[in-house]
């Protein structure tokens, strides 16, 4: 595999896909410290850029891109696929460069898109029967971590 680019989800990829609400909005979102590493030590140690694709618009979700130091930050999103492919020139890449990561309905149309498609073991039905990839761990719990030592060890 030669993968240059790795796009993410969010709610369901990187978080368990449940979004805490209180009276002013959401409140806040959980991330697993093992996605984090891999997305920022070991995707750079190997010239992957990461990249968000989310549906939503969260400033939880900037901050937490901004501390894995993901530029590649594209929120409010709902069509993934024009998108991905603005980024996919921006980089250069063709689909055998581009793996994604996704766990919904929302994200089948960029994974058709990609070279490599992997998602959370409790993503939907979907999504699990066009992934080339199904990891043992669900969404927000180092699902995306696992994905990344997969591409890696091919």
């Amino acid at each position: 595999m030669n993968i240059k680019l790795l796009v993410m989800d969010v709610d369901g990829t990187l978080t368990d896909g449940k979004i805490n609400m209180g009276p002013d909005g959401e409140v806040f979102k959980a991330f697993d410290i093992k996605d984090g590493y891999a997305i920022n030590e070991m995707l750079p140690a190997h010239g992957i850029v990461p990249a968000i694709i989310t549906g939503r618009t969260s400033r939880i979700v900037e901050n937490r891109a901004r501390e894995l130091h993901i530029t590649e930050l594209y929120q409010g999103k709902h069509d993934k696929l024009d998108t991905l492919k603005q980024l996919m020139a921006k980089h250069g890449c063709s689909r055998e460069n581009v793996a994604y990561i996704g766990d919904d309905i929302l994200d089948i149309e960029c994974m058709r898109e990609c070279g490599v498609v992997g998602c959370p073991a409790d993503s939907c039905r979907q999504v699990k029967e066009i992934a080339h990839y199904v990891c043992n761990r669900n969404g927000g719990d180092g699902a995306v971590r696992e994905f990344i030592e997969f591409l890696l060890e091919h």
